[in-house]
C-alpha cells in the first residue's frame, strides 16, 4: 500500500468541522415585541443556520442558539390574525381542523414563531438539529441568562 499525499480541492478554501462549529456557537436574544412575524423568522433562521458567519458550511450545523422573548407580542400585518389559519388533519375522514392565528396566539403564543422559523430551515436531520437551538418564550423572562446572550436587533 502506498502512502500518497491527500489531494486538496483548489477551489475549496474552507470546510467547517462539527467539532469546530460547536465551539464557536454563540447565544442571541431577540425581543419579538411589535416585530413582523416573517421578518423576525427569516433573521432567526439565518442565525440558526449560521449564514451570518464567514465559516458557514451548508452541510454542517454552524449556527448559533437563538432565544426569542415576548413571543405573545409578535405582530401579524394586515388581516392575518383572522384570515390566516393553521390547518391540520387527523387522517380520519372529517378530521380537518383549522385554527385562526388570533386564537392560536391566545392559546400557544410561541407556536407561530416556531412554525415560521421551522419552515425556513432545511427539511432533513440537519434542519431538525438547527431547530433544536431555538428557544421561544411568551414572556420577557428566560432561563438562559448564564449563557450571556447578545441582543439581536431586528428592524
Amino acid at each position: 500500500m502506498t502512502t500518497e499525499a491527500v489531494r486538496r480541492n483548489p477551489n475549496k478554501s474552507f470546510s467547517a468541522t462539527p467539532e469546530s462549529s460547536v465551539k464557536a456557537r454563540g447565544w442571541w436574544v431577540v425581543d419579538a415585541t411589535d416585530k413582523p412575524l416573517g421578518r423576525l423568522a427569516s433573521e432567526v433562521a439565518t442565525r440558526l443556520r449560521g449564514k451570518h458567519k464567514p465559516t458557514y458550511t451548508p452541510h454542517v450545523d454552524t449556527g448559533d442558539f437563538v432565544i426569542v422573548v415576548n413571543a405573545a407580542k409578535v405582530k401579524l400585518t394586515g388581516a392575518k390574525l383572522d384570515n390566516k389559519f393553521w390547518n391540520r388533519h387527523s387522517a380520519i375522514p372529517g378530521g380537518f381542523k383549522a385554527t385562526s392565528y388570533r386564537k392560536l396566539m391566545e392559546t400557544k403564543p410561541g407556536f407561530p414563531i416556531e412554525k415560521a422559523v421551522k419552515g425556513m430551515l432545511p427539511k432533513n436531520v440537519l434542519g431538525r438539529e438547527m431547530f433544536g437551538k431555538l428557544k421561544v418564550y411568551a414572556t420577557p423572562d428566560h432561563p438562559h441568562v448564564a449563557q450571556k446572550p447578545q441582543v439581536l436587533e431586528i428592524k
